[in-house]
């Protein structure tokens, strides 16, 4: 199976290739040092598997990319990797799109399970958070309606959303996302108002809360 590998860190990045080459049956194709970049690797190789950080500052995360990969290369199975044992992570992750989620400081033979599992069209998450998964998929059938806010938002709001709360203004916003000024003002102003949010702190204080920073 081919296989792009996308962290921030280069010797994680080769550190993973040098255990999945040496697989009889894998073979790391293309690296990539965030979101961005791990969306090109895809385009130009078409993997069967994209191993993805979640976190890859001050790139695009891994979260965000996934939604993208999955939408317009579906064949490509996406296995998060991250340090982060909890399970809104996992939940935000499985939502948009990827395969399979375990943690970076698993054994080899538990990452190579997860690769093969998601290969064969299976569904991967680390043994520990199992059971939070399972309990989370019942509170959310017993609660139909009670709609998490965050699932509000659109992609590119939940790209904005971040870098409000880092401090960015919209003029750097909108260059670092290639939009207009107006582009930004105006998804501003409607995660404001998805969020019911009146100021830049209690935005920031929704961001710390739900975790967004950490992407």
């Amino acid at each position: 199976m081919k296989i792009v590998i996308a962290d921030d860190h280069a010797i994680v990045r080769s550190g993973f290739a040098m255990i999945l080459n040496f697989q009889p049956d894998m073979e790391v194709v293309g690296t990539a040092a965030d979101g961005i970049e791990a969306y090109t690797m895809v385009a130009k190789h078409q993997p069967d598997i994209l191993l993805m950080d979640l976190s890859m500052p001050p790139g695009e995360s891994g979260l965000i990319a996934t939604g993208k990969i999955k939408d317009d290369y579906p064949d490509t199975r996406i296995l998060i990797l991250t340090m982060h044992d909890d399970e809104e992570y996992l939940f935000h992750v499985l939502r948009n799109g990827a395969s399979g989620y375990v943690l970076k400081n698993a054994p080899d033979e538990e990452l190579l399970l997860a690769i093969r599992t998601i290969h064969e069209g299976g569904t991967y998450i680390h043994p520990k958070l199992a059971t939070s998964l399972v309990r989370e998929f019942v509170k959310n059938d017993t609660s139909a309606g009670s709609e998490d806010v965050y699932e509000l938002l659109s992609r590119r709001e939940l790209e904005i959303l971040p870098l409000i709360a880092k401090g960015y203004g919209n003029k750097e916003i909108a260059e670092k996302l290639f939009i207009s000024v107006k582009t930004v003002e105006a998804h501003k102003a409607k995660i404001m108002e998805k969020l019911n949010l009146k100021s830049r702190p209690e935005l920031v204080e929704y961001a710390l809360k739900k975790k967004i920073l950490d992407f």
